[in-house]
Parts: C-alpha cells; sequence; structure tokens
C-alpha cells in the first residue's frame, strides 16, 4: 500500500508539472519583423497592355463595283509598289466605252453639219440672203454640237480610268496581311469604297498601341525604355522604346485612357500583327539610393501599440501624422514603439527611396509577427520543446 501511494504521489507531481509545462503563461512582449535601409537602385515602371501593329497598314480598296475575275496575290505575298494584285471583269466598262465612242462620232457629224450650214449661210448674208438673227441660231447650234462633242470625250475619258481601276495595284512596297476577296465574289464601291486587301510596308519595324489610364500617363516620355512580353514567347523578354503618347483619349465607362505608341524592333520577324503585348515603361530610375521596403510605409501597429507610439511622440509630430504626412516606426531605447516621419521619393512597389529622416543601416519595422493561436486559452499559449 505504501508503494502505490509513492506511485500516486510521483504521477500526481509528473501531471501537475505537465499541465504547467502546457498551460505556462505567455508574458513576452510582441515581435516585429525587421528591415535595414539600404543603398540599392530603384527602377520606376508603368504596367499596360497593348497590340503589335505594322507601323504602316495601307487598306487597298477599289473606286468602281464589278465581279472578281483574277487574283495574283495571296496571304503573307511580298509585293512591289504598282504590281498588280487583283482584275475586276471589265467587260461592263469595255461595253460602255463602245457606247461613248459611238456617241462621240454621232457628235461629231452634228457639230459638222452644223459647221457647213454656218458657212454656208455666211456666204448668202454677204449677198443679202440671209438675217443676222438666222445667222447668230446657226453660230449657237455650232457652240451646242460643240459642247456635246466636248462632254462625250469627257465621259470617255473617265470611262476609260475606270477601267483602268478593274485592276488593282499595290499602293505601296510590303507584305500582303490580310485579303478580304476571292475570285467570283461582287463588289459594291456604291456607298463606301471596299477594302479588298491589306498591305504592310515592313513588318521588321513594328509598334505597339497600348491604353494608359490617365493616373499613370503624365511620367511618360518619347524615348523611355521598354520592355515587354507577349504569350507566344512567355520565357522571352523584348525591347522597345516609347515614340509618343497620343493627344486623343479615350473614355469608356467614365474611364480615360491614351494611346502611348511604342516603337519595336523586329527584325527577326518572330512577332506577328495583332499579339497581345504586356508592357512595362520605365518612367524614372535611380541607381544608388537609400531605399525602405515600402511595406514599411504602409505597416500601422495594433490599436494599443498604436496609442503607446502616439503618446511616445512629440505633439507637432502627432498632429503632422495625422495629415497623412510619410512615416515608418522604429524601436526607441525604452523598446517602444516609436514612428518616424520620413520624407519619401520615388517608388517601384517593393522599395521606397528615402531622402530625409533615416540613415543607413537604420531598422524600420516592416510587420507585426502574429502569435500562434492553437491550444491558446486567456493569455496562454502553448510551447513547443
Amino acid at each position: 500500500m505504501k508503494s502505490l501511494r509513492i506511485l500516486l504521489v510521483f504521477a500526481a507531481l509528473i501531471a501537475a508539472a505537465l499541465a504547467a509545462w502546457w498551460w505556462w503563461p505567455d508574458e513576452e512582449k510582441p515581435k516585429w519583423v525587421m528591415a535595414k535601409a539600404d543603398q540599392g537602385a530603384i527602377v520606376q515602371r508603368v504596367a499596360a497592355n497593348g497590340t503589335l501593329n505594322p507601323v504602316e497598314l495601307v487598306n487597298v480598296g477599289t473606286q468602281i463595283s464589278g465581279t472578281v475575275l483574277k487574283l495574283h496575290v495571296d496571304f503573307n505575298q511580298p509585293v512591289k509598289a504598282g504590281q498588280l494584285l487583283a482584275e475586276l471583269d471589265p467587260a461592263i466598262l469595255e461595253a460602255q466605252i463602245r457606247q461613248s465612242e459611238a456617241n462621240l462620232a454621232s457628235a461629231r457629224a452634228v457639230l459638222n453639219n452644223a459647221e457647213l450650214a454656218l458657212k454656208r449661210n455666211e456666204n448668202l448674208k454677204s449677198r443679202g440672203f440671209v438675217s443676222d438673227g438666222a445667222l447668230d441660231g446657226l453660230r449657237k447650234d455650232v457652240e451646242t454640237a460643240r459642247a456635246q462633242v466636248a462632254q462625250i470625250e469627257a465621259q470617255i475619258s473617265r470611262d476609260r480610268t475606270n477601267l483602268g481601276y478593274s485592276k488593282v495595284r499595290s499602293p505601296i512596297d510590303g507584305i500582303v496581311v490580310n485579303r478580304g476577296i476571292d475570285v467570283g465574289q461582287t463588289v459594291a464601291a456604291s456607298f463606301q469604297t471596299p477594302t479588298l486587301f491589306q498591305i504592310a510596308r515592313d513588318l521588321r519595324r513594328m509598334q505597339i498601341d497600348t491604353s494608359v489610364s490617365e493616373a499613370d500617363v503624365g511620367p511618360i516620355q518619347p524615348g523611355q525604355p521598354v520592355r515587354f512580353t507577349v504569350d507566344a514567347f512567355r520565357e522571352q523578354e523584348f525591347t522597345a522604346k516609347v515614340r509618343m503618347v497620343r493627344l486623343n483619349p479615350t473614355t469608356q465607362q467614365n474611364v480615360v485612357t491614351y494611346n502611348v505608341v511604342i516603337d519595336v524592333d523586329n527584325k527577326d520577324g518572330i512577332l506577328l500583327p495583332g499579339m497581345t503585348a504586356q508592357v512595362s515603361i520605365v518612367t524614372n530610375r535611380k541607381e544608388r539610393v537609400l531605399r525602405v521596403p515600402a511595406s514599411a510605409l504602409r505597416f500601422r501597429p495594433p490599436e494599443a501599440d498604436a496609442a503607446a507610439a502616439a503618446a511616445a511622440a512629440p505633439p507637432e509630430k502627432g498632429r503632422r501624422a495625422a495629415a497623412q504626412v510619410p512615416r515608418v516606426h522604429v524601436i526607441g531605447e525604452s523598446g517602444a514603439l516609436m514612428p518616424k516621419e520620413i520624407k519619401i521619393g520615388i517608388t517601384d512597389g517593393r522599395f521606397t527611396e528615402v531622402l530625409e529622416g533615416l540613415a543607413e543601416g537604420d531598422e524600420v519595422v516592416v510587420r507585426a509577427v502574429a502569435a500562434p493561436t492553437n491550444n491558446q486559452t486567456s493569455g496562454f499559449r502553448f510551447r513547443m520543446f
């Protein structure tokens, strides 16, 4: 029995020790994740999406209606200026020219008769057989016949020009990127010129048309370097340069954007028209500047620590902090959290330039370390070995 009592007492002592170890109160102070102000580079960028397009894209159309008789080029085919691209059926135009030529022959015959009649009557007038009024009427008939001849000659000239338009030719040297017609198709040019072909002058030089919001377009200037990627080559990054910011804004659902045109060197020919580009425009770059993590400026301490920090700060600084002056938090000599105002420069989202208020090597609070909540009750916390 005595041995049993000793064992029970010993077991109770072990249980008490385990309970004390399990529920030992956590009296440690909150911990903070710190970061040092250091020297480094900050690259400020504007991100946007855009579309690759040829620098010069010409829509080739026709000024006359007709049926496509022949096609001489196809997609992706290089062409020269003046090269024949397609032919429309010229039968109706040729018949119209023949009709106009017949009308011209008839008008010339009328003119010839009018001139002969005027000449005979002028001879009769000299002998007093014809009045001045009759002679004036004959002169009018001659002028009318001449005008009719000139009108028909102009009509023939127009018909021959239209016949020339039945042969569609390339206006520039380039490559056919789109063909919108097939043999046998009827094109109608009654209301607007139909687009038969699209020809890009040189695909070795392309451009990216991007939409940049009005909030980001301010620092963008011509000549700034650009890096971009396309989905077709995910692992490859391309370089480019800003050409211009077009002044014509676009408004959609009350969002104002501007077209930033970016010049692209496509000497390898791997970039194709219509590809979507993810663009990063470098608007500012500084190499060796004092910087801190941007999260240090976003850090806000818990309520209790914030109250203590506000009480520790000078009154004028407390009022300025309320006015959203940039500030970070440091650990004071007493170990308490202290706010510290700084003057900042550029930021790239990860780091922020510090102009005043900190020195290299100063530590700032980035975030608080959250205390574990498992097996924790009434201020007590489970302790690991």
